[in-house]
Protein backbone atom coordinates (compact mmCIF):
# COMPACT_ATOMS: atom_id res chain seq x y z
CA UNK A 1 0.00 0.00 0.00
CA UNK A 2 1.16 3.38 -0.79
CA UNK A 3 0.06 6.90 0.11
CA UNK A 4 0.57 9.24 -2.24
CA UNK A 5 0.07 13.31 -1.16
CA UNK A 6 0.29 15.62 -4.54
CA UNK A 7 0.42 19.18 -3.90
CA UNK A 8 -2.49 19.63 -6.41
CA UNK A 9 -4.47 17.26 -3.86
CA UNK A 10 -3.48 19.45 -1.06
CA UNK A 11 -4.60 22.33 -3.16
CA UNK A 12 -8.26 20.66 -3.66
CA UNK A 13 -8.38 19.92 0.27
CA UNK A 14 -7.17 23.57 1.72
CA UNK A 15 -10.25 24.65 -0.92
CA UNK A 16 -12.85 22.17 -0.14
CA UNK A 17 -12.60 22.64 3.45
CA UNK A 18 -11.81 26.83 3.68
CA UNK A 19 -15.26 26.31 1.86
CA UNK A 20 -16.97 23.65 4.26
CA UNK A 21 -16.05 25.67 6.68
CA UNK A 22 -17.15 29.20 5.40
CA UNK A 23 -13.98 30.78 5.66
CA UNK A 24 -13.26 33.49 2.89
CA UNK A 25 -9.98 34.28 1.32
CA UNK A 26 -9.08 36.91 3.87
CA UNK A 27 -9.76 34.50 6.74
CA UNK A 28 -7.05 32.29 5.06
CA UNK A 29 -4.86 34.60 4.13
CA UNK A 30 -5.11 33.25 0.60
CA UNK A 31 -5.25 30.54 2.28
CA UNK A 32 -1.54 30.12 2.50
CA UNK A 33 -1.11 29.99 6.40
CA UNK A 34 -3.61 27.34 6.24
CA UNK A 35 -2.03 25.16 3.54
CA UNK A 36 0.91 25.16 5.65
CA UNK A 37 -1.33 24.03 8.65
CA UNK A 38 -2.50 21.27 6.48
CA UNK A 39 0.84 19.91 4.63
CA UNK A 40 2.45 19.83 8.18
CA UNK A 41 -0.69 17.98 9.61
CA UNK A 42 -0.81 15.51 6.95
CA UNK A 43 2.94 14.89 6.56
CA UNK A 44 3.01 13.86 10.65
CA UNK A 45 0.06 12.12 9.85
CA UNK A 46 1.65 9.84 6.69
CA UNK A 47 5.06 9.75 9.04
CA UNK A 48 2.42 8.15 11.93
CA UNK A 49 1.24 6.01 9.14
CA UNK A 50 4.75 4.91 7.84
CA UNK A 51 6.04 3.67 10.81
CA UNK A 52 3.25 1.84 11.80
CA UNK A 53 3.64 -0.24 9.09
CA UNK A 54 7.51 -0.76 9.03
CA UNK A 55 8.16 -4.28 9.19
CA UNK A 56 4.78 -5.34 7.81
CA UNK A 57 4.84 -8.05 5.03
CA UNK A 58 2.64 -7.94 2.61
CA UNK A 59 -0.28 -11.01 3.30
CA UNK A 60 1.04 -14.30 1.70
CA UNK A 61 -0.61 -17.95 1.05
CA UNK A 62 0.89 -20.07 3.41
CA UNK A 63 -0.49 -23.47 1.48
CA UNK A 64 0.12 -23.13 -2.15
CA UNK A 65 -2.78 -25.41 -2.67
CA UNK A 66 -0.77 -27.96 -4.93
CA UNK A 67 1.88 -29.62 -1.93
CA UNK A 68 3.08 -29.44 1.62
CA UNK A 69 5.65 -26.89 0.48
CA UNK A 70 6.42 -24.62 3.85
CA UNK A 71 5.05 -27.53 6.23
CA UNK A 72 5.74 -30.16 8.27
CA UNK A 73 4.41 -33.07 10.15
CA UNK A 74 4.86 -33.27 13.38
CA UNK A 75 4.62 -36.50 15.91
CA UNK A 76 4.60 -38.78 13.04
CA UNK A 77 4.87 -38.56 9.23
CA UNK A 78 2.44 -36.35 7.10
CA UNK A 79 0.95 -39.53 4.84
CA UNK A 80 -2.18 -38.73 6.42
CA UNK A 81 -2.47 -35.35 5.27
CA UNK A 82 -2.90 -34.67 1.17
CA UNK A 83 -3.56 -32.19 -1.24
CA UNK A 84 -6.59 -32.30 -4.23
CA UNK A 85 -7.96 -29.11 -5.68
CA UNK A 86 -6.75 -26.27 -3.83
CA UNK A 87 -7.51 -28.22 -0.72
CA UNK A 88 -5.73 -29.58 2.30
CA UNK A 89 -7.35 -32.33 3.96
CA UNK A 90 -6.31 -34.85 6.61
CA UNK A 91 -7.76 -38.16 6.49
CA UNK A 92 -7.99 -38.34 10.43
CA UNK A 93 -6.21 -41.48 10.14
CA UNK A 94 -2.45 -42.74 11.78
CA UNK A 95 0.40 -40.76 11.29
CA UNK A 96 1.13 -36.65 11.96
CA UNK A 97 -1.13 -35.37 14.91
CA UNK A 98 -0.43 -32.33 13.08
CA UNK A 99 0.85 -30.22 10.40
CA UNK A 100 2.92 -27.23 11.12
CA UNK A 101 4.61 -24.44 9.18
CA UNK A 102 8.20 -24.62 8.85
CA UNK A 103 8.70 -20.85 9.41
CA UNK A 104 7.77 -19.55 13.12
CA UNK A 105 5.22 -16.13 13.65
CA UNK A 106 5.08 -14.08 16.52
CA UNK A 107 2.56 -11.46 15.63
CA UNK A 108 -0.14 -12.21 12.53
CA UNK A 109 -3.40 -11.51 10.90
CA UNK A 110 -4.51 -15.00 9.47
CA UNK A 111 -7.58 -16.18 7.64
CA UNK A 112 -8.79 -19.58 6.66
CA UNK A 113 -11.31 -21.61 5.33
CA UNK A 114 -12.35 -24.57 7.31
CA UNK A 115 -14.79 -28.08 7.00
CA UNK A 116 -15.55 -30.73 8.86
CA UNK A 117 -17.86 -33.48 9.17
CA UNK A 118 -20.96 -34.57 11.50
CA UNK A 119 -19.39 -34.41 14.78
CA UNK A 120 -15.94 -33.50 13.49
CA UNK A 121 -12.82 -31.85 15.58
CA UNK A 122 -9.66 -29.84 15.11
CA UNK A 123 -7.99 -26.61 16.09
CA UNK A 124 -5.47 -23.80 14.84
CA UNK A 125 -2.53 -23.94 16.77
CA UNK A 126 -0.61 -20.42 17.10
CA UNK A 127 2.87 -19.39 18.66
CA UNK A 128 3.66 -23.53 19.23
CA UNK A 129 7.02 -24.61 19.97
CA UNK A 130 8.26 -27.64 18.06
CA UNK A 131 8.53 -29.96 21.02
CA UNK A 132 5.73 -30.08 23.52
CA UNK A 133 1.58 -30.48 22.97
CA UNK A 134 0.52 -27.93 21.32
CA UNK A 135 -2.98 -27.11 22.60
CA UNK A 136 -0.85 -26.63 26.30
CA UNK A 137 2.50 -25.65 25.24
CA UNK A 138 1.19 -23.53 22.50
CA UNK A 139 -2.00 -21.75 21.94
CA UNK A 140 -5.08 -23.83 20.07
CA UNK A 141 -8.16 -22.20 18.49
CA UNK A 142 -11.14 -24.74 17.98
CA UNK A 143 -12.20 -26.22 15.26
CA UNK A 144 -15.68 -28.10 16.43
CA UNK A 145 -19.08 -29.47 14.67
CA UNK A 146 -20.60 -26.97 17.62
CA UNK A 147 -24.08 -28.72 17.18
CA UNK A 148 -22.91 -32.39 16.50
CA UNK A 149 -24.44 -34.55 19.59
CA UNK A 150 -21.13 -36.11 20.86
CA UNK A 151 -19.94 -32.56 22.06
CA UNK A 152 -23.16 -31.65 23.43
CA UNK A 153 -21.54 -31.56 27.38
CA UNK A 154 -18.36 -29.63 26.33
CA UNK A 155 -17.09 -26.87 28.46
CA UNK A 156 -17.62 -23.49 26.62
CA UNK A 157 -13.98 -22.71 26.07
CA UNK A 158 -14.14 -26.27 23.93
CA UNK A 159 -15.89 -24.66 21.08
CA UNK A 160 -15.36 -23.18 17.91
CA UNK A 161 -13.03 -20.41 17.98
CA UNK A 162 -12.34 -20.81 21.76
CA UNK A 163 -8.63 -20.47 22.71
CA UNK A 164 -8.72 -24.19 24.02
CA UNK A 165 -9.13 -24.44 28.07
CA UNK A 166 -8.72 -20.96 28.61
CA UNK A 167 -11.20 -18.02 27.10
CA UNK A 168 -14.65 -18.81 25.73
CA UNK A 169 -16.17 -17.83 22.36
CA UNK A 170 -18.96 -15.11 23.14
CA UNK A 171 -21.82 -16.91 20.99
CA UNK A 172 -21.99 -19.59 18.10
CA UNK A 173 -21.64 -18.43 14.69
CA UNK A 174 -20.56 -21.73 13.05
CA UNK A 175 -22.48 -22.91 10.24
CA UNK A 176 -23.82 -26.49 10.09
CA UNK A 177 -21.35 -30.30 9.98
CA UNK A 178 -20.26 -30.27 6.00
CA UNK A 179 -20.31 -26.39 4.99
CA UNK A 180 -17.12 -24.22 4.60
CA UNK A 181 -16.60 -21.69 7.53
CA UNK A 182 -14.10 -18.77 7.44
CA UNK A 183 -11.87 -18.18 10.35
CA UNK A 184 -10.01 -15.07 11.17
CA UNK A 185 -7.01 -14.61 14.24
CA UNK A 186 -5.37 -11.48 14.50
CA UNK A 187 -2.31 -11.91 17.29
CA UNK A 188 -0.52 -8.60 18.19
CA UNK A 189 1.74 -8.44 20.96
CA UNK A 190 -0.29 -9.75 24.18
CA UNK A 191 -3.72 -9.30 22.17
CA UNK A 192 -5.99 -12.09 20.55
CA UNK A 193 -8.86 -11.61 18.66
CA UNK A 194 -10.71 -14.49 16.90
CA UNK A 195 -13.38 -14.19 14.07
CA UNK A 196 -15.49 -16.86 12.85
CA UNK A 197 -18.11 -16.64 9.52
CA UNK A 198 -17.24 -12.49 9.96
CA UNK A 199 -18.10 -12.57 13.33
CA UNK A 200 -15.98 -11.68 16.16
CA UNK A 201 -16.13 -13.96 18.83
CA UNK A 202 -12.84 -13.32 21.12
CA UNK A 203 -11.10 -10.57 22.00
CA UNK A 204 -8.47 -11.26 24.97
CA UNK A 205 -5.87 -9.76 26.92
CA UNK A 206 -3.32 -12.96 26.80
CA UNK A 207 -1.69 -11.54 30.11
CA UNK A 208 -4.79 -11.98 31.88
CA UNK A 209 -5.49 -14.95 30.43
CA UNK A 210 -1.84 -15.59 31.29
CA UNK A 211 -2.64 -14.99 35.12
CA UNK A 212 -5.44 -16.91 35.35
CA UNK A 213 -5.12 -20.43 33.07
CA UNK A 214 -0.94 -20.38 32.77
CA UNK A 215 -0.53 -22.89 34.65
CA UNK A 216 -2.89 -25.21 33.00
CA UNK A 217 -1.96 -23.52 29.51
CA UNK A 218 1.28 -21.92 29.70
CA UNK A 219 1.53 -21.50 26.09
CA UNK A 220 -0.66 -18.53 26.34
CA UNK A 221 2.67 -16.83 27.81
CA UNK A 222 4.42 -17.38 24.42
CA UNK A 223 5.22 -14.49 21.53
CA UNK A 224 5.93 -17.02 18.89
CA UNK A 225 5.51 -20.06 17.64
CA UNK A 226 4.25 -22.59 14.84
CA UNK A 227 0.86 -22.29 12.90
CA UNK A 228 -0.03 -25.96 12.71
CA UNK A 229 -3.51 -27.37 11.87
CA UNK A 230 -4.30 -30.42 13.89
CA UNK A 231 -5.18 -33.94 13.45
CA UNK A 232 -7.62 -35.21 15.91
CA UNK A 233 -8.66 -37.86 14.41
CA UNK A 234 -11.62 -36.85 12.15
CA UNK A 235 -11.38 -36.17 8.36
CA UNK A 236 -10.68 -31.74 8.32
CA UNK A 237 -10.41 -29.69 5.17
CA UNK A 238 -8.75 -26.46 4.90
CA UNK A 239 -8.18 -24.10 2.02
CA UNK A 240 -7.28 -20.55 1.21
CA UNK A 241 -4.61 -20.42 4.31
CA UNK A 242 -3.61 -16.56 4.53
CA UNK A 243 -1.49 -14.61 6.34
CA UNK A 244 0.44 -11.43 6.83
CA UNK A 245 3.24 -10.55 9.60
CA UNK A 246 2.64 -7.83 11.29
CA UNK A 247 5.42 -5.41 13.22
CA UNK A 248 6.46 -6.11 16.14
CA UNK A 249 4.68 -4.54 19.17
Amino acid sequence: MKLLLAESSLDEAVNWLAGALSLGTSQVGDKGWFMNAFRSKAVALFFIWSVGMVGADEARALFNGKDLTGWQGMQGPPDNWGVKDGILACTGGKGAQWLATEEEFADFDLSLEFKLPVNGNSGVFIRAPRKGTPYVDGMEIQLLDDYGEKWKNLKPDQFTGAIYAAVAPSRRVTRKAGEWQVMRILCVGRSCAVWVNGEQIIKADLDEVAAKYGQKVPGVKRNSGLIGVQNHGDPVSFRKIVIKKLPLK
